[in-house]
């Protein structure tokens, strides 16, 4: 049996609680939280005790830790559980600062211990899906990915001032789609935007909206398109077109119900965030978690992936900001 911590109670961090817990194979063992009320509730939730970081990476029964905690945080905890010889699976990003994450990438090495990013679109059913779809040849050779990434509004203010922007914030889990779709590296990011929906945001120095184009090593197109403003639900969606065809990905909808009348053919809107959007999604990416550690293999999304991501986030900042496109390193 896995004995497991996780760090951080807050929206995320109670979702992976609960993922956790369902687990066979896996005992959640500890709760912590800066907020000691949150961590409180939430142990009590799935009989959990309530500990600190220190308690937690102390306690050699202690296998892995997951982080949930606010994104400045991820970094040491990573370095740290890693120097504890846990396993980890942390919230994207690894840290805002490319330099940093390849500390962590290099301490999660030296101890040898796995490290799995949460890039939970890639456990998406739907995306899944597709991928393994492509993956059997399908549509033939991927040529061309279109990824529509809109939120149904922005988050707070105050948070965008610490978010690292758009492009490390949001965006972060586009280009990991796109690494994973087009199976291939960015060769080139030429990245734009604006600020549509508030002013107020472009006062904390960030935007709302960006079309991102990437070509890649062997001259495939990815065209990503996002917006934080979207006034009919949480559009998450894409398409590849192939040598032979293309597939789609839509949105996913509270039900599969449509009416139709005399005046309209009605569905549901898209489901209102991604807590409820990507629900199974959280739980699959747990649960390959815990089998990856029971199996002693790799996992599917590793702290290489989060770099990989975090280079292309950089890339399309620096490409917006200088307004020319950025070409990578091989």
């Amino acid at each position: 049996m896995i004995e497991a911590a996780v760090i951080g109670a807050g929206r995320i961090g109670r979702i992976h609680a609960g993922n956790v817990a369902a687990q066979s194979g896996i005992r959640l063992k500890y709760i912590a939280d800066v907020h000691e009320a949150s961590a409180r509730e939430l142990a009590q939730i799935h009989g959990a005790q309530v500990a600190d970081v220190d308690g937690i990476l102390g306690d050699p029964k202690v296998q892995a830790v997951v982080i949930a905690s606010s994104t400045d945080t991820h970094a040491p905890l990573i370095e740290r559980a890693a120097r504890a010889g846990k396993h980890i699976f942390c919230e994207k990003p690894v840290d805002l600062d490319l330099e940093r994450a390849h500390a962590c990438a290099a301490a999660v090495a030296r101890a040898e211990v796995t490290c799995m990013i949460g890039f939970q679109r890639r456990f998406d059913p739907t995306f899944a899906a597709l991928h393994a779809r492509l993956m059997a040849g399908e549509i033939g050779e991927p040529e061309m990915l279109v990824v529509t990434s809109r939120d149904p509004g922005a988050p707070p203010v105050d948070y965008l001032r610490r978010s690292g922007g758009i492009f490390r914030d949001m965006l972060i889990h586009d280009f990991d789609v796109c690494r994973w779709i087009l199976g291939d590296e960015a060769h080139s990011v030429h990245a734009t935007g604006s600020c549509l929906s508030d002013p107020a945001i472009a006062a904390a120095g960030d935007i709302d909206s960006t079309a991102v184009t990437i070509r890649t090593q062997r001259g495939l197109l990815c065209v990503i398109n996002t917006a934080r403003r979207a006034a009919y639900g949480y559009d998450q969606r894409f398409e590849v077109l192939g040598s032979r065809g293309m597939l789609q990905a839509g949105n996913v909808r509270p039900t599969e119900v449509t009416a139709f009348s005399g005046q309209q053919v009605a569905t549901d809107l898209p489901e209102a965030f991604f807590l409820e959007r990507y629900r199974a999604a959280y739980a699959a990416e747990i649960a390959h978690f815990v089998a990856s550690l029971t199996a002693g293999s790799p996992v599917h999304t590793t702290i290489e992936d989060g770099l990989k991501a975090l280079e292309l986030a950089d890339a399309a900042a620096r490409s917006f900001a200088t307004g020319a496109p950025v070409t990578l390193a091989k």
